[in-house]
């Protein structure tokens, strides 16, 4: 098989030196560039171009290469309460299988590992060696990230009436009105001095002829 990987990604990862020996181990560190689109789309994610620190153990089985690892890296986002940009630390575990091409589950070599029409098409494959850690980076951060992201977890959010921040001002709150008078409210509030004399003129005119009818 001709590698298709370029052992200059920093995310590609090269096995040769385990060989094909079966205990064999390696333990690497490596700080790498975040790649594009590294967390939830819209919600929260790692920027591109953030240091991501990455621990990584390489060990040899029978049927390939197992990667275990740990990813940190700092994401940010916004919060789903009060909407303010928020940053947090997210570390995600992982664990890898790379087969090698001409193995099978029993780790024994097949002669045409194309051939087989129901090979697993999410396994991951050694190429010439090499593995690209990073579609497994990707499903374990975006795992590890919160999907509703809160700046802390008492954050009260917004007002539902003005939309303030309620964290800037604890004592924030509205006067609530009765939605029975909301109306008069309204037009008292448009009326001058003197139609506002005129109208409780009125009221107590008719209040007095309402009493006379009574008795």
């Amino acid at each position: 098989m001709n590698a298709r990987l370029d052992h200059r990604n920093p995310l590609v990862f090269d096995t040769h030196e385990l060989g094909r020996r079966p205990g064999a181990l390696q333990r690497l560190t490596r700080t790498v560039d975040a790649p594009r689109d590294l967390g939830i789309q819209g919600v929260v994610g790692v920027p591109e171009g953030t240091p991501v620190e990455l621990e990584l153990r390489l060990e040899s089985v029978m049927e390939g290469v197992l990667v275990t690892g740990t990813a940190r890296a700092r994401a940010e986002g916004e919060c789903v309460r009060c909407l303010e940009p928020l940053q947090l630390d997210v570390e995600a575990d992982f664990q890898e299988l790379f087969s090698y091409p001409d193995a099978d589950d029993r780790g024994r070599v097949i002669a045409e590992p194309g051939d087989d029409a129901e090979d697993d098409e999410d396994r991951f494959h050694l190429e010439d060696g090499l593995f690209d850690l990073e579609p497994v980076l990707r499903d374990a951060v975006v795992l590890a990230l919160p999907m509703q992201p809160v700046c802390q977890e008492d954050c009260p959010g917004l007002c539902s009436a003005c939309g303030e921040r309620l964290a800037d001002d604890p004592d924030h709150h509205h006067d609530a009105v009765d939605i029975r008078w909301a109306a008069l409210q309204g037009l008292a509030g448009t009326m001058s001095d003197g139609e506002k004399d005129e109208m409780s003129g009125d009221a107590t005119r008719s209040a007095r002829v309402d009493e006379k009818q009574e008795k």
